[in-house]
């Protein structure tokens, strides 16, 4: 299989890379920090399949298959797990979270090798792709370390997130006590499917099913005011479809 890593990181490329040294069988036709300069290459070269970042200058791994008329199979690979939504609606062939464990790359690689196989056999009959893991496998719960003890949230009680320094304060429905640990986004996003969770400014992450009103900077949760990131607008603007 020929295939093409496309990471503003060189580190991220080297550890996708060594991945599939490990694999064997696969072909790196090209390695591109520069995502621009990728599409030169995607233009040039028959690949199969794409390891694509997404945060990235210039040209964010998204737009960059947008760009593409007929684009080959393709894998996010990518810090930002908000972005599932956005990349399963682009048919992405599954969508791993950094740090990305080595099983999981496995299992991606070997979904686009059946994908793969099925399209060259014609008369195959056709299997709708299987549910990334990124959105299956979730508990309806969490544990956190709080007051000395690992506390369980479940998850359809989590109003939103709120970001202090090192800690993470969990705010939950009705008039339950805030949950504070010492963690960090990128650790509790891990644990938070992105189907259901939003992150809307670095300092906050909210639960799409408790927003009752959109406005132009802010999210209301009631009766609860959460701004809206720059940074942020356009993917939540997205995600709720508006």
């Amino acid at each position: 299989m020929k295939c093409v890593i496309i990471d503003d990181e060189p580190l991220a490329i080297e550890v996708i890379e060594s991945y599939l040294q490990k694999i064997g069988g696969m072909e790196i036709v090209a390695k591109c920090t520069n995502p621009l300069q990728a599409i030169g290459t995607l233009n040039k070269h028959q690949v199969d399949l794409i390891f694509l970042d997404i945060e990235m200058p210039n040209l964010t791994g998204i737009d960059l298959v947008k760009s593409l008329d007929n684009p080959p199979q393709f894998i996010f690979t990518t810090a930002y797990p908000q972005y599932a939504l956005q990349g399963f609606d682009l048919n992405a062939t599954d969508y791993l979270v950094k740090p990305i464990p080595f099983h999981r790359f496995v299992k991606a690689v070997s979904r686009a090798s059946e994908k793969l196989e099925s399209r060259s056999q014609p008369n195959s009959e056709i299997i709708p792709p299987a549910e990334p893991d990124v959105i299956q496998h979730y508990d309806d719960f969490i544990f956190v370390r709080a007051d000395y003890e690992n506390v369980k949230i479940y998850l359809n009680e989590i109003r939103y997130i709120e970001g202090l320094k090192d800690y993470i304060k969990i705010h939950l429905k009705g008039d339950a006590k805030p949950v504070l640990t010492l963690s960090n986004f990128k650790s509790i996003l891990e644990k938070l499917p992105p189907v259901k969770f939003l992150r809307v400014h670095r300092s906050y992450v909210v639960n799409v099913d408790f927003i009752t009103s959109v406005q132009k900077t802010r999210l209301l949760l009631t009766d609860t005011r959460v701004p809206i990131g720059d940074t942020y607008k356009e993917a939540v603007l997205k995600r709720l479809k508006l």
